[in-house]
């Protein structure tokens, strides 16, 4: 297969589907379980168990779009098999988004209708997230092929990325108000209407070139597999199934954390919304820094993208450890800015990680899957939401937390309410930890013989 040189725009543009993928993660996840709860006083079992069935159809949803949109045929040979998904799946991803939060008053008046409008558009939501994210990771292999253009790619698009967090975490806020349920609206459709913009910016990153569709028909030319039967073979590979579990615990550490943080403000601190945004900021000024901290060690601990997310998530495990402690806003943000710096690491190794094990796989099983293995990892990504829910939950129920009340909660609520942001997840990340040393055998030998194999097959 030819080499390809790849400018930096076209990895800018790249790394602004990190931007969305986090800003509409991050928006999601300290929004919806406290606005169904919090403000549409909808029961936090019936929040967890709409949840639990958001999960369950991802379960089927994330593996199966891979699979599908996977296919090459006329429009994809054309256009590529992963850009048109893409494109158009942020688009829909955005107005789902919306009608999470529209909720007509004839819906708010019966508990049992906005239980189902929860579920009916959380799916929606999610299916057509997985449509362009799905296909957002699985065109990276294929587009960045050496160990330099996917550590830079990686570095740039990190960098991107953490203002997507920041932003789903900082803007949100600035358009809603505690106790008025219209407001959360407005904010989704700003942020539906920024997701729009992105599919603008990320065309030239994800567009595919002459040879990635010549590498498409070839796929083509391979025997077909069942979706089950991709599946198995998918999960079968010791480093894949450590780094999906690893995703899995890191996933609901962070939804954990970042959607405990308007509880802390208003049940903790008695803060108004907008005081979320000081603590977010703690993270994002983190985050940016980490960057360049992190990249000095990965030029020491070079082709070793697994043990680098060891050490990051330890590091943000001990971070959450320290904010059991806080009492103010400003401990809050000084907790949230240790955390970052840890998780700015853990974003810049991540993909480079993701596109080594898929690698691995591709030269064991002599043909590309990615649709199938993006798609997995997406269901174990997006199972997180499961386990905020139940997270949030347990402690909401076991430490009494009310629901109607606005402003501050009792000191058993303000502890259960410090258990879901700061020791909950630290336990998470030493789990994630804990998969990719004892499951993982990826070495950084084994990554230079993939490479080495992969131009042979020319895949």
């Amino acid at each position: 297969m030819i080499e390809r040189k790849t400018s930096s725009l076209t990895m800018a543009s790249y790394g602004v589907g990190k931007f969305l993928a986090e800003f509409l993660t991050g928006a999601y996840g300290i929004m919806v379980y406290y606005f169904y709860e919090s403000e549409m006083h909808l029961d936090a079992l019936y929040v967890t168990i709409a949840t639990v069935i958001y999960s369950i159809w991802n379960a089927v949803n994330d593996p199966l779009i891979g699979y599908i949109t996977g296919k090459t045929n006329k429009f994809t040979k054309k256009f590529g098999r992963h850009t048109p998904w893409i494109l158009s799946g942020i688009l829909l991803c955005c107005l789902a988004y919306v009608g999470i939060f529209a909720v007509p008053a004839w819906v708010q008046a019966s508990s049992l209708r906005l239980f189902f409008w929860m579920v009916i558009f959380v799916c929606l939501y999610d299916g057509c997230y997985s449509l362009w994210e799905v296909n957002y990771q699985g065109v990276f292999p294929n587009k960045f092929r050496s160990t330099e253009e996917r550590s830079k790619t990686a570095v740039i698009s990190t960098s991107i990325g953490v203002f997507g967090i920041a932003l789903g975490a900082v803007l949100p806020p600035l358009f809603y108000s505690y106790g008025k349920p219209e407001s959360f609206a407005i904010s989704a459709m700003i942020i539906g209407a920024i997701g729009i913009l992105g599919t603008v910016l990320i065309r030239r990153g994800v567009k595919e070139t002459p040879e990635m569709r010549a590498s498409s028909e070839k796929i083509e030319q391979q025997e077909e597999m069942g979706f089950f039967k991709a599946l198995v073979q998918a999960i079968k590979h010791r480093e894949f199934l450590a780094l999906l579990l690893m995703f899995f615990f890191y996933q609901s550490a962070c939804m954990c954390m970042t959607g405990s943080v308007n509880y802390v403000v208003s049940g903790v601190l008695g803060m108004k919304s907008s005081a979320t945004t000081p603590i977010f900021a703690g993270m994002l000024v983190g985050a940016l820094l980490s960057i360049i901290l992190w990249r000095q060690v990965a030029n020491r601990i070079r082709n070793n993208n697994q043990k680098l997310l060891v050490v990051t998530s330890f590091a943000m495990a001990v971070a959450c450890c320290a904010m059991f402690f806080a009492n103010s806003q400003i401990w809050f943000a000084v907790g949230m800015f240790a955390w970052g710096l840890g998780f700015g690491g853990f974003w810049t190794f991540m993909t480079p990680a993701m596109a080594d094990v898929v690698d691995s796989v591709v030269v064991s099983e002599k043909r590309r899957e990615d649709g199938v293995l993006m798609g997995v990892r997406a269901f174990f990504m997006r199972l997180s939401y499961t386990s905020q829910a139940i997270v949030f939950w347990l402690c909401h129920k076991a430490t009494g937390y009310n629901s109607a009340l606005s402003g501050k909660q009792s000191e058993l609520a303000q502890f259960g309410i410090k258990l879901h942001i700061s020791l909950v997840p630290a336990m998470f990340f030493v789990a994630a930890a804990m998969c990719m040393i004892f499951i993982n055998t990826l070495t950084p030998e084994k990554v230079e013989r993939n490479k080495r194999e992969l131009k042979e097959l020319g895949l």
